[in-house]
């Protein structure tokens, strides 16, 4: 939520600025930790009844982990099936971006619909259609959608509701070739959806034009190839979101992620006690709205996360000298045929 006020401090791995080979660890004491102290106790906590929660909420991982562990308390579930798993995946991801900030990759996300309200989505984009995001309260880059969205949003907490949307993460600057046509498991598409998908509350991941593409026929829906001397190798669209047979092709990467509705709510919906088997209503957390914004963060650093992996696939070596070598041969040996989209 944004109450908290984590700061990230890097414990190994890091000697005046600059990674060693070693792992990184990074520390993030929340805020509301302490408050959680007993309840999460490592060891059994004498004399005193501390709180159960079997009521299972519906949306969230309660009633299936509770089952799958033999427990009636979702206490032993939630927590790491909660979004507050993904901090410390946000905090590698920021890690993996300035390794491909040194190899000119940079990574941006936008919110393009909260609820019913939608801004402006295409798959041809650069830099400037993110512009604004980080200083706008829900990350849209229409300001006057911005403010629908944040007026959908109070009705909800109004109404004891919740919402969910869509969010986009691009990445510019990616070489073509990058993941892999011939192996199922190295392949970036499948990497990075799965990726997207294992946000909490992400329901659905489409890549470039996505499932737009079901409707088209096949002379509307690819990007056809055209040459042109001192130019190289170029497309007019990217329907293909960057990404064809499992391997980056040169264009921006472009994927989109639906989230649903956060499950925790004001009022809460029918549920049954797994200690009683009797009716009751789901038990209520501290929880957001709208974790959208917060989710298009986190979209940046998993997707940061596999194209770093995928980069250190190709160019690896055992210092940033090496790969930005590596990189660099490669992108003479096709400059002839490609010129580097910044």
């Amino acid at each position: 939520m944004r109450i908290e006020t984590d700061r990230a401090r890097v414990v190994s791995g890091v000697r005046h600025g600059r990674t060693m080979g070693s792992p990184v660890t990074i520390l993030l004491d929340n805020k509301d930790h302490a408050s959680w102290a007993q309840v999460m106790s490592v060891e059994p906590v004498e004399g005193k009844k501390l709180p159960r929660e079997s009521r299972p909420r519906p949306g969230h991982g309660d009633l299936a982990g509770m089952l799958k562990y033999g427990t009636a308390d979702a206490r032993d579930v939630l927590e790491r099936a909660s979004a507050r798993e993904s901090a410390s995946r946000t905090a590698a991801g920021a890690v993996a971006r300035c390794l491909l900030d040194e190899l000119g990759i940079v990574i941006y996300s936008r919110v393009v619909r909260i609820g019913t309200i939608a801004a402006p989505s295409e798959t041809d984009i650069d830099p400037e259609s993110f512009r604004g995001v980080e200083e706008d309260m829900v990350r849209c880059a229409d300001s006057e959608r911005s403010a629908l969205m944040i007026d959908e949003i109070d009705r909800a907490a109004a109404e004891g509701d919740s919402l969910g949307g869509v969010f986009e993460v691009a990445a510019f600057g990616l070489m073509p070739g990058l993941g892999s046509a011939s192996q199922a498991d190295r392949r970036l598409d499948a990497l990075l959806t799965g990726a997207m998908a294992s946000i909490p509350g992400v329901k659905a991941v489409e890549v470039g034009a996505g499932f737009s593409l079901a409707v088209m026929r096949g002379s509307e829906a690819h990007d056809e190839i055209f040459f042109e001397s001192g130019l190289g190798i170029r497309r007019e669209t990217n329907r293909a979101g960057g990404l064809e047979a499992g391997m980056t092709n040169g264009k921006p990467l472009l994927l989109r992620a639906a989230m649903k509705p956060i499950p925790t709510l004001a009022r809460p919906l029918a549920t049954v006690d797994m200690e009683t088997f009797e009716p009751t209503v789901a038990f209520k957390e501290r929880a957001d709205i709208c974790a959208v914004p917060s989710a298009a963060v986190i979209g940046e650093a998993v997707v940061a996360f596999v194209l770093a992996d995928a980069v250190l696939e190709k160019f690896g070596g055992d210092s940033m000298s090496d790969i930005e070598h590596n990189m660099r041969g490669y992108l003479e040996r096709i400059g002839r045929f490609w010129k580097r989209e910044v």
